[in-house]
């Protein structure tokens, strides 16, 4: 998205969300109830969600007991599942470290050991449904990341051309949607939202 900024992208990906949801709930109410979906804690889902950063996850999580991830670690799905436990709505959880995302990422200006991303985080122990953040628009710090990466320049040549006579603010983000669905749904699995999902004993459809 052009000229969109991480708050701008925080904005859009929470409308999205919101009106996927609520729209379920106008045009689907048969099939959630063949689903025996609880609509109740659908019908909550407005945005604005509610923000968090990676630094005071890490302290909720450390208050919660959960002192196996330090600072610079990944949160995993019993992480997530905390932290949205604590919460009616989705939840971001921005600025992460910058050693944990793609190296596209653009670095907080005020803070460059962390990126301004976020993950949106889907209530009821769904985990993750969007990843995005805001883009790196400055064609030497790019080149640097893809150094810093030792990715191949080859391969990202295309890319970092976009930005070879000046680029704008950009962002982005990615909704999974089998997580999404299941999540809205209710179902107990991923795999249960997915045409071809690979079993122990089915690895091709």
């Amino acid at each position: 998205m052009a000229f969109y900024e991480h708050d701008d992208s925080l904005k859009v990906q929470e409308e999205y969300v919101s009106y996927i949801v609520q729209s379920v709930l106008k045009n689907c109410q048969i099939e959630l109830k063949v689903l025996g979906r609880d609509t109740s804690k659908l019908e909550n889902i407005k945005a604005p969600f509610p923000r968090i950063t990676y630094d005071e996850a890490l302290k909720f999580l450390h208050e919660k007991g959960f002192t196996d991830v330090q600072w610079g670690d990944d949160f995993g799905a019993p992480h997530e599942t905390a932290i949205a436990e604590n919460y009616d709505k989705p939840v971001f959880i921005t600025h992460y470290p910058t050693t944990l995302k793609p190296f596209y990422m653009q670095p907080d200006p005020n803070r460059p050991e962390v990126v301004l991303c976020a993950d949106l985080i889907a209530p009821e122990g769904y985990g993750e449904i969007i990843g995005g953040s805001e883009r790196i628009n400055d064609y030497d710090l790019l080149k640097q990341r893809l150094e810093e990466h030792n990715l191949p320049f080859d391969t990202y040549k295309w890319y970092l051309e976009l930005r070879q006579y000046g680029s704008v603010p950009h962002s982005g983000f990615g909704l999974g949607l089998e997580r999404t669905v299941a999540w809205i749904s209710g179902v107990e699995h991923v795999r249960e939202t997915i045409a071809f999902p690979r079993l122990l004993n089915r690895l091709y459809p």
